[in-house]
């Protein structure tokens, strides 16, 4: 494997594709492009371990190893059992593989799955006359197959655990937001830890910790164990050490204030819980507050949050968006505010224009991210007190 000029492909959620490209030019690489989901670079291998200790909006970092196309699955396995699937693993290393399909003719991903086990399987049964084992929960070497239609990829995952898999969150309330997606949305709405942020309806305190992270610039797996790319038979420790220790010296002091409002003890137990995991107790602030009751505390402020589900609503959800239009307008003057929802007409029931309508996915629900700008009074009087 070629380290100076590694191909790497990098998952997102919809819609968050043009912020980790930001995020991914910031952090050096090199031919940066956006794709479906992905954005597509080049870099070296201390790249590589940058972006995966450093990047907030990706999903699993893939190093592409061999593509071809297949018409039938002779053919897949042929063209398997040709890799030099010992350029990658060793024989007393395990392995997992995990599988994303879109193809009429191979539709069955376990059956290619296991047709692409038994290649390497043979390749070494060949080479070596004993096979490495296969582990699906804690495999040393994870390798992905992606079929479309005909073609074909194999790639290394340097990742091993999804990148959403911090290691702060401790507990959850039900629907917690994704952490990518939760750093997704702060980094839409512009936060850059410049004044205060708001969480109205915290629920398990994520978007808290996400802002607190982006705030101190906090890498976003400084809590995270292990990554795939250490077992790799390249792996230079002493290189991700510096890489590391680089990126812990940038870390900075946060002014201002972060704060979470929620009417659920549960729930402020369970942010509580995950803040202390994060050691951001000093940072965060979380208090039993009904937004509906609150007023503006904070100036500046800027407000995201993620309203909850019907399974914590105890009223009727359409009441509910107007309370939430209604107390934004009432007691949150000179404020940007951004909610998600999956209700694609809240906008209407929340009785306020969004600025900026930003259609997302949270996992497979189509989401809308809504950004609403209040202001003192009237629009028009803003703009006329400036003239």
């Amino acid at each position: 494997m070629n380290t100076d000029n590694l191909q790497i492909q990098i998952k997102t959620f919809f819609g968050l594709e043009e912020i980790l490209a930001e995020e991914v030019k910031k952090l050096g690489g090199r031919k940066v492009e956006i794709k479906n989901r992905a954005v597509n670079c080049e870099g070296d291998l201390g790249f590589l371990y940058k972006i995966n200790y450093s990047c907030r909006t990706a999903l699993k970092i893939l190093v592409p190893i061999k593509s071809f196309k297949a018409f039938d699955a002779d053919r897949f396995y042929d063209r398997l059992f040709d890799v030099q699937w010992d350029e990658y693993m060793s024989i007393d290393q395990s392995f997992a593989i995990d599988a994303t399909i879109n193809s009429e003719r191979f539709s069955h991903s376990q059956f290619m799955t296991l047709k692409m086990k038994d290649a390497i399987v043979d390749f070494f049964k060949m080479k070596y006359r004993d096979r490495p084992n296969v582990d699906s929960k804690n495999p040393d070497i994870k390798f992905h197959l992606h079929i479309d239609r005909e073609l074909v990829s194999i790639s290394l995952d340097s990742s091993g655990d999804p990148l959403f898999k911090r290691g702060y969150r401790q507990m959850q309330t039900e629907a917690p937001i994704n952490e990518v997606l939760a750093s997704g949305l702060l980094q839409i709405a512009g936060w850059d830890g410049k004044g205060n942020f708001l969480d109205p309806m915290c629920g398990s305190g994520t978007l808290l910790v996400e802002a607190a992270m982006i705030a101190m610039d906090l890498p976003a797996q400084i809590f995270r164990k292990k990554f795939a790319f250490q077992n790799w038979k390249n792996y230079d420790a002493e290189l991700f050490t510096t890489i590391k220790e680089f990126r812990i010296n940038r870390v900075k002091e946060f002014t201002g204030k972060i704060v979470g409002y929620d009417i659920d003890l549960k729930a402020l137990n369970v942010a509580r819980t995950n803040i202390e995991a994060a050691e951001l107790e000093d940072v965060i602030e979380v208090k039993k507050q009904n937004f509906f009751e609150s007023k503006k505390e904070l100036f500046p402020l800027l407000v995201v949050f993620n309203p909850p589900y019907n399974e914590r609503i105890s009223i009727e959800v359409e009441d509910f968006y107007k309370k939430i239009g209604d107390t934004f307008k009432q007691n949150y003057p000179n404020t940007l505010a951004w909610l998600i929802t999956s209700d694609l007409e809240a906008n209407k029931k929340i009785g306020l224009r969004p600025s900026r309508r930003v259609k997302l996915f949270n996992g497979k629900l189509e989401t809308r991210f809504l950004q609403y700008e209040m202001y003192e009074g009237t629009k028009k009087a803003k703009f006329d007190n400036q003239n």
